[in-house]
């Protein structure tokens, strides 16, 4: 069954009445206040298929009666256009039911909310959960303009995860009697052996490679100030069992869905990431599974005997890293201790080797930032470290993080549009940059990084490695093209860029239809053309690489393998920050070894 079509009845039902359960995902807003919304999406939502399964699950077992049926239909705003007029309508044929505004983010509030607004106003119940919810509930007790506009309107939030709790929900809105407030912050739910995360095929293929995702885990054990998922799924771990995943990979097979996105903060903390990767290994390399997989890790997973290399054996074709910067005294600021300088070149050799396309994020505007230092920066991870795709983001204060609460009861300027906060556009103020410095710093460091020259080095380094480089060709276009093309950051863009006239973030005029529409097809046609262009343009690059019959031989010096004279002769290693930062990590390790008495300075100092 298609998500967005009608819910089966269970054979021998005798349902005689229906609850109508719409679930969305929203977009939010672009910069001239439309709906940010593709024919093909980027990343699937994964809070929108744990919702999904769990819905499922609750009408398979009838648990409203067993003669009602629950009807679920299932919308991604970033891939399919959402009428709430069409919505209420559906729930009013049905005669019960609700709309469940899912996995919203702070960015994605306010479109909730306008969503909302037309659904109260013909009297439809509305729940919205998600991110910000909870990590409002978590750490400022529930204090933010934005839900009391919600709470205004008559929503019911959700603060939590909907595992064994979707019951309560479903049942109180059948009676008509939603509460103003669920919270379940203070008891996490273990989600072993819960229903599994779904989206139909129909759905899913209306994202990049027609990819879905699954969790294996949540929670995470470090503490990085500027992240909202330790404060919003905890620093304990709660993971799914191998069969659990295995079950998982099954089921999307059956219905033809070969690619996944393992929404796991840090897949290599997961406990159980060996028995996991044993099993898809044995489903491609004996069941003979075509399956791909993305990950995200941290910069020590290399550390774990086997990780990399049964990663790669299990399908894994990209792996995104939270290197988020190179400077370790931004780093220590930020509690990002577990990223450790020393093993950067270690990491991501040891993924190039294993033939994975590396993605990282970096974050620009730590408070010892200057202009200067993020441009040198770059050259030097350019130079010397051999990631594929570097993915800029501000140091955005997020609500639900730490950063967010320091700000906020030092009574620092915070953006009060939470439209903005989508980690592309500053919300605070910088102690050393102006904002048009850091502004200029965003914007130079995507061209900074992705020259011609550059991505050619890119392209010459992933063939060296015998690795995909077709499909780093496809990935470099999208990013180039999102940023100089869309001007969109290329986690929110995708294919064919629609945009709805009516459509519009309220208070921002409709454009007359005698004017929008030429312009929006003229801006389709024209950015066709670009695209064609940019591709077209980097493709030859390619295929001189291709042809190139020394190419498995070029090396560089981020591509050398890592030796012990590399603090003298790699720049990285060449800031007093980062002298400081070897110094104490060398002192430690001495320590350790017995040969010095124990460091004055912190163990974490140096971590």
């Amino acid at each position: 069954m298609a998500a967005g079509e009608r819910e089966q009845v269970p054979t021998g039902s005798t349902a005689s009445r229906r609850f109508c359960l719409v679930l969305i995902k929203p977009s939010h807003y672009d910069d001239g206040g439309y709906v940010i919304q593709w024919l093909r999406s980027p990343i699937p939502s994964n809070s929108l298929a744990s919702l999904y399964g769990l819905a499922k699950d609750c009408a398979a077992r009838q648990i409203l009666g067993d003669d009602v049926a629950i009807d679920i239909h299932a919308f991604d705003e970033t891939n399919t256009r959402v009428h709430p007029a069409r919505v209420a309508r559906m729930i009013e044929d049905a005669g019960a039911g609700m709309v469940m505004l899912a996995g919203v983010q702070s960015n994605q509030f306010p479109r909730a909310l306008d969503l909302a607004k037309p659904l109260r106003e013909r009297g439809i119940q509305v729940g919205i959960g998600g991110f910000h919810v909870s990590g409002v509930l978590a750490m400022l007790n529930g204090v933010d303009a934005d839900l009391d506009r919600a709470k205004e309107m008559g929503v019911s939030l959700f603060a939590g995860e909907a595992e064994g709790r979707l019951e309560e929900t479903l049942r109180d809105a059948y009676a008509g009697r939603l509460k103003p407030l669920y919270n379940y912050m203070g008891d996490l739910p273990g989600i072993e052996g819960t229903p599994i995360p779904l989206m139909a095929a129909e759905r899913a293929q209306r994202t990049a490679g027609g990819t879905t995702s699954f969790d294996a885990g949540r929670g995470c054990p470090y503490q990085c100030s500027f992240c909202t998922i330790i404060n919003v799924q905890g620093r304990k771990s709660r993971r799914r069992s191998p069969d659990d995943i295995e079950h998982i990979v099954r089921t999307n097979y059956a219905q033809g869905l070969r690619a996944f996105f393992i929404t796991d903060d840090n897949f290599a903390r997961n406990k159980d990431w060996e028995a996991i990767l044993d099993r898809i290994i044995h489903l491609r390399e004996v069941e003979k599974f075509n399956l791909s997989f993305i990950i995200q890790v941290d910069t020590l997973c290399h550390k774990l005997p086997n990780f990399v290399e049964k990663a790669a054996r299990a399908g894994v074709k990209r792996v995104f890293i939270g290197l988020e910067n190179i400077n370790p005294d931004n780093l220590l600021g930020a509690k990002k201790r577990q990223n450790k300088i020393t093993e950067y070149r270690k990491m991501l050799l040891a993924w190039k080797n294993a033939g994975v396309i590396t993605y990282a994020g970096y974050i620009l505007g730590f408070p010892g930032d200057t202009y200067a230092s993020i441009m040198h920066d770059i050259d030097v991870i350019k130079r010397e470290l051999p990631v594929d795709l570097l993915e800029f983001f501000y140091l955005t204060p997020l609500p639900g993080s730490e950063d967010h609460l320091k700000l906020k009861k030092a009574g620092a300027w915070l953006d009060p549009d939470l439209n903005k906060y989508d980690l592309n556009h500053i919300c605070t103020p910088h102690p050393k940059m102006s904002r048009e410095d850091w502004d200029r710093a965003y914007k130079d460091a995507w061209q900074r990084y992705y020259t011609i020259e550059h991505v050619e080095t890119i392209l010459r380094r992933v063939a060296s490695t015998k690795a995909n480089a077709s499909n780093a060709l496809f990935l470099i276009t999208w990013f180039m093209g999102s940023i100089n093309i869309e001007h969109i950051h290329p986690l929110e863009g995708g294919f064919l860029r629609k945009r709805v006239r009516r459509d519009r973030r309220p208070g921002l005029p409709i454009e007359a239809a005698w004017s929008f529409y030429p312009k929006y097809a003229g801006e389709i046609a024209g950015k066709l053309v670009a695209w064609t262009k940019l591709y077209v343009k980097l493709r030859r690059i390619y295929l001189r690489i291709k042809k190139d019959p020394r190419r498995y031989a070029y090396t560089d010096l981020a591509m050398t393998p890592v030796n012990d004279d590399e603090l003298e002769t790699h720049e990285l290693f060449n800031t007093g920050a980062a002298q400081a930062y070897v110094a104490r990590a060398k002192h430690i390790k001495d320590a350790q070894d017995g040969h010095l008495p124990a460091p004055e300075v912190p163990v974490q100092a140096a971590e």
